[in-house]
């Protein structure tokens, strides 16, 4: 098991109701911690004790940025990843703070931030900029750690939780922008937690699976029964490359970021984490109700074929972008659903004039309904 942050670590948002005083003295080493909860385990197991504690800024790999730790007191490794301890790790644009407003963002799967582009444009618009590399994953991920993988996607509340009430004591708004299996995740949780941000902006959100309805109806219960037997097997698949290809540097594409951080071939898919994201995304199909503006992009079309192609450059070849759009209406009361014309999967990773679609979108989508 994993731990059992989401049933007792509670954060105070109820606080942030009230307006917050950004001229206050308080330095960021100095905010509390929620105190230490003991939690009965499932099965007569003894209680875990699970609090958060945050480390404290350091220069983060890219330049400019700050990186800081949260290490995840009391929430288990999986066995067959010995000792060790696992963290969450926020990083920041700006200190001290320039804006009154702040975004957090949060990535994909086998992905960590590294998208400086994205930050400057929200700083244009007049938003602090942090993201959140979440336990396992890019900044966060130690040796011993199997990449990426979580067994309830309720789990990554501790590290949400954590991060939102770190930016709210400088920021008196914020709004969550996140892509694909993060885009799944901040949908989740933002519907957990109504009132406490402003806005949602999802890039490709992973909210329902690719394939055929009877593919769907067949594969879930398959999961589901290889979850329950051997959740942490590596489903032997293979890779076509062309996401790679059209990404980095070293291949054919534009972006040199760090492959040790977000590799080539991925990292292996489980069937304990395929069983949470199958069910994270039935209850978007039931509804979410997102109480807050949701702006949704997606590209234009999806190509999945597996043989290289030059039209793979100017499509979705990671996720169904028909599924993805006939879900959009399922996560909220206020959903603006905007598909792209020549768009990747991660569409602020597509040629220049494609992504500068997405920020003109996202510029009169904020100014429209976050003013």
């Amino acid at each position: 098991m994993l731990g059992y942050s989401r049933h007792v670590v509670k954060l105070p948002f109820d606080r942030l109701n009230a307006p917050l005083d950004l001229g206050e003295d308080v330095t960021d080493d100095e905010e509390p911690v929620p105190a230490p909860v003991d939690a009965a385990g499932p099965d007569g197991e003894l209680p875990r004790t699970v609090a958060p504690t945050w480390g404290t800024w350091h220069d983060d790999l890219l330049p400019g940025y700050e990186a800081r730790e949260l290490a995840l007191e009391g929430v288990a490794l999986l066995a067959e990843e010995g000792e060790g301890r696992l963290v969450g790790t926020l990083v920041r644009r700006n200190h001290p703070p320039r804006h009154d407003r702040a975004v957090l963002y949060l990535h994909g799967w086998n992905d960590y931030f590294f998208q400086t582009h994205l930050a400057d444009e929200w700083d244009a618009l007049g938003y602090d900029f942090y993201a959140l590399d979440l336990r396992r994953y890019g900044r966060s991920m130690h040796d011993n750690e199997l990449p990426g993988y979580i067994d309830d996607l309720d789990e990554y509340d501790l590290e949400l939780d954590a991060a939102v009430e770190q930016v709210r004591r400088h920021h008196s708004k914020v709004v969550v922008n996140a892509h694909s299996t993060g885009g799944l995740i901040a949908a989740l949780w933002a519907s957990r937690h109504p009132g406490v941000i402003s806005g949602l902006v999802l890039n490709s959100p992973w909210i329902e699976l690719q394939g055929s309805a009877m593919m769907r109806a067949i594969a879930a219960p398959l999961v589901r029964t290889l979850a329950s037997r051997r959740a942490t097997w590596a489903i032997p698949m293979t890779e076509s490359g062309s996401y790679f290809r059209t990404l980095h540097a070293s291949a054919e594409g534009e972006w040199d970021y760090d492959t040790t951080l977000k590799r080539n071939p991925s990292n292996p898919v489980r069937p304990g984490w395929l069983s949470a994201i199958l069910r994270g995304q039935e209850r978007v199909a039931a509804g979410l109700r997102i109480d807050v503006p949701v702006l949704m992009m997606i590209s234009a079309r999806s190509d999945l074929r597996r043989t290289w192609d030059e039209a793979l450059r100017r499509a979705d070849v990671v996720l169904d972008v028909e599924r993805l759009a006939s879900r959009a209406p399922a996560l909220g009361y206020h959903v603006t659903l905007v598909r792209i014309d020549d768009a990747i999967h991660d569409i602020v990773l597509s040629p220049a004039p494609v992504r500068a679609r997405f920020f003109d979108t996202l510029r009169r989508w904020e100014g429209a309904y976050l003013h």
